[in-house]
């Protein structure tokens, strides 16, 4: 399934921290765009850009030959994939579905199968990044659907990550993202363990940054938020709500597997604290804020 610059439009879905980006991408790249979101003026900028607006996904699904979703949870997927006048019920013969949040491996079945009875392909591919890499195009992205779906999203991926692979039929990308998420679980909690170790023991926290991500224990995390951390910048790449939401179903699928996931559970337990205090909203960085402050009476929570 090849498309056409010049006779095709791109239905883009959820223009939020990353969604803004990616659809921004594409249309720098010459594509034609069909934008939703449930905040209009979160659109403004591709609007301008030259792309139409809808008033439901389904509408923008109808007008389009690719549709392209990246919100929040999973009963949004559900709705705007599946519900009355959704995309799988609008979408025209023939067109690929592409869905970029991070949802449950169940659900991508799901709409893979309900897709397939109308003769859609369908493919889930949530991403790994952040908004700094949503902003420069070097997300890592994880597919799971056939082999056709996976080759016709091939172009429109290729300007959104620099890592893109098929890990298996409908349901494999988000099972992958699972596994991404599990690490970043761990890797959170012992980045900021670290930044309150290095304080409490007198040292520079931005020279120890320095030294130890020039060794065994960097990480994506390290290099990118343990500066956000420093310099008291908890607005987010990622929202702290999204993130449990992520570990939600990473908890539910291992338990469906029998599998015991100590870390994943500590992680989730101690951002449940993050929520506690007023941080639902800020990015996966301000668990360092909530462990320096749990204890604090009246601690202000910073702006998102």
């Amino acid at each position: 399934m090849a498309l056409d610059k010049n006779t095709s439009r791109i239905a883009w879905i959820g223009v939020g921290v990353m969604g803004r980006s990616m659809a921004g991408h594409l249309q720098k790249a010459g594509w034609r765009l069909v934008v939703h979101n449930r905040t209009k003026a979160k659109a403004e900028d591709l609007l301008r850009g030259g792309a139409l607006w809808a008033d439901s996904a389904g509408e923008a699904a109808a007008l389009s030959d690719a549709v392209f979703t990246m919100v929040g949870f999973p009963h949004d997927v559900r709705q705007i994939y599946l519900g009355q006048g959704g995309i799988v019920e609008r979408a025209k013969p023939g067109a690929l579905l592409c869905d970029m949040t991070t949802s449950a491996p169940s659900l991508a079945v799901e709409i893979a199968r309900a897709a397939e009875a109308r003769g859609l392909w369908a493919l889930d591919a949530p991403v790994s990044g952040g908004d700094v890499g949503a902003r420069e195009a070097r997300l890592s992205i994880m597919a799971g659907g056939s082999p056709q779906a996976f080759e016709a999203a091939g172009p429109f991926l290729e300007r959104l990550g620099k890592h893109i692979a098929l890990h298996g039929g409908p349901g494999a990308g988000q099972h992958a993202k699972m596994c991404n998420q599990i690490n970043v679980a761990a890797i959170m909690m012992g980045l900021v363990e670290s930044l309150l170790y290095a304080r409490g023991a007198g040292l520079d926290p931005k020279r120890m940054l320095e030294s130890v991500g020039s060794g065994a224990a960097t990480s994506w995390a390290l290099v990118n938020l343990g500066p956000r951390i420093l310099s008291g910048d908890f607005k987010p790449g990622f929202y702290v709500c999204h993130f449990i939401k992520d570990m939600d179903i990473a908890l539910g699928e291992a338990a469906k597997m029998g599998l015991p996931t100590p870390a994943l559970r500590l992680a989730r337990q101690l951002y449940e604290k993050v929520v506690e205090l007023g941080g639902a909203e800020l990015g996966t960085q301000a668990l360092y804020w909530a462990m320096e402050q749990a204890n604090a009476m009246g601690s202000r929570r910073p702006e998102s």
